[in-house]
This record gives C-alpha cells, structure tokens and sequence, in this order.
C-alpha cells in the first residue's frame, strides 16, 4: 500500500476540515492566544486536539470543562460534542460563562 493510500480516511470515516477555534476571556486567556487552525471532523475531535495540544495548560483544561461553543455561530448547547460535525473554513467560538450577564 503506497503513503497516499494510506492517508486516506476510510470510506465510513468522517473526512476532517480545517477551521479556526476562536478562544473568548478567560478561554482567552488560559489559551495564551486568540485564536489556533483546527483539522478535525467533529466538535469532539477539535477539542481534544486543544486539549492534546495544550496539555501543559491546566488552566485552560479546566475552563474548558465550563464552557459553552458556537460551531459556525449555532450554539451547540446539549448535543453530544461527537455529532457535532465541523464545516471547512467553519469557527468553533469557546465561551466561558460571563458574570452579569
């Protein structure tokens, strides 16, 4: 089997896109940054890349647990995080709760 080949996703996999995860406040901050690229296929995928990727960052780990998302401006609220697909160029927005709001 050639390395092209073997890159490809299985034909019942889920193809993952590229998009962006937008951090807000204390997300903001725990991330150290605003914004990171994502490539993955589902909510649940991105997240656990941010989580792989920013290991060292138990802050950020934690206000991850409290947050809510937007995947492309639709709140994901109850769904299960791993039947929320992703779309390519699409924004997941990580909110952590606000106070006064």
């Amino acid at each position: 089997m050639t390395a092209a080949a073997d890159a490809r996703p299985a034909p019942d996999s889920p193809v993952r896109v590229s998009g962006t995860v937008r951090y807000w406040a204390a997300a903001k901050s725990a991330a150290g940054r605003a914004e990171e690229p994502y490539l993955a296929a589902t909510l649940a995928e991105a997240l656990a890349a941010v989580r792989a990727a920013h290991a060292g960052r138990p802050e950020l780990l934690r206000v991850l647990t409290v947050c809510s998302f937007l995947v492309d401006g639709d709140p994901v609220g109850g769904r299960e995080h791993d039947g929320v697909p992703l779309t390519e160029g699409g924004t997941v927005e990580v909110l952590p709760p606000f106070a006064g709001g």
